[in-house]
């Protein structure tokens, strides 16, 4: 990602092919967040979205990429972290990463003292970033615009790895993201308490982990049932911990 210029990674997001989860993987993480919210929190962020919930707002920033007033935010998707490097190692982006972002903006938010309009556009943002940053190609390696540049074919029909990773998993499965939900499960409470206690830089680190797996290709980049089977369990797994962390930055911010 570190090597794509400004013009074609702007390209690759209006063209929808730089959006993690895709909607129904985003309202996953939202309404998951939403069932682990404390009672204060949830009364707050209700009252602060006007009571849209999580799940209605997690997609507001894929929506907004075609308003010019907000072409700052594109790079704020993603971050580029080499295999074998920190994030304290690796490049930084001018523009912003996720990294960054997740940090700052729950960083203001705890920090209070914002008008509603303010602190309802950086709630919605924190709500998406958390879910992007456990889509494991939103960190990339620097070499393939997060898998964007790998070209393969799902069942048949031409994609890329990211999309792969984005949507075509999770649509293949002809689920709502309610049904997403509920098949995800609920983790114990002490599950619940590690994945909390992790950093926003441990949840990168994570992602980075995952590489091995998800470059996992066959020589002809043909995918289908086999790599559906092999890598939708971290799929969930990923959704899962996203909400659960969202409802603990949540928590900790409102609560």
């Amino acid at each position: 990602m570190k090597k794509i210029s400004g013009i074609f990674f702007l390209c690759l997001l209006l063209c929808g092919q730089a959006f993690a989860w895709g909607q129904n993987g985003h309202r996953a993480v939202g309404q998951v967040a939403e069932q682990h919210l404390s009672k204060k929190a949830r009364k707050k962020i209700m009252n602060l979205l006007n009571d849209n919930s999580l799940a209605e707002v997690s997609v507001w920033m894929d929506d907004i990429k075609s308003d010019k007033a907000y072409d700052h935010t594109h790079d704020w998707h993603w971050v580029t972290i080499q295999d074998g490097q920190t994030y304290e190692q690796a490049e930084k982006n001018p523009n912003g990463d996720i990294v960054e972002k997740i940090e700052e903006i729950t960083k203001t938010l705890k920090a209070g003292n914002l008008d509603k309009a303010k602190e309802q556009e950086l709630l919605k943002y924190l709500v998406h970033l958390v879910g992007d940053i456990h889509q494991p190609l939103h960190v990339g390696g620097g070499d393939d615009q997060g898998g964007n540049a790998v070209k393969v074919q799902w069942f048949y029909q031409p994609s890329n790895l990211h999309r792969v990773w984005d949507s075509d998993m999770i649509d293949g499965k002809n689920l709502s993201f309610t049904e997403i939900v509920r098949f995800l499960g609920e983790p114990g409470k002490e599950q619940v308490k590690q994945w909390q206690a992790a950093t926003v830089r441990d949840w990168a680190y994570e992602s980075m982990k995952y590489r091995p797996q998800v470059y996992n290709l066959p020589e002809d980049k043909k995918l289908g049932y086999r790599y559906a089977y092999e890598n939708y369990s971290l799929v969930e797994q990923r959704l899962l911990q996203a909400g659960i962390r969202l409802a603990g930055l949540l928590n900790e911010i409102y609560g």
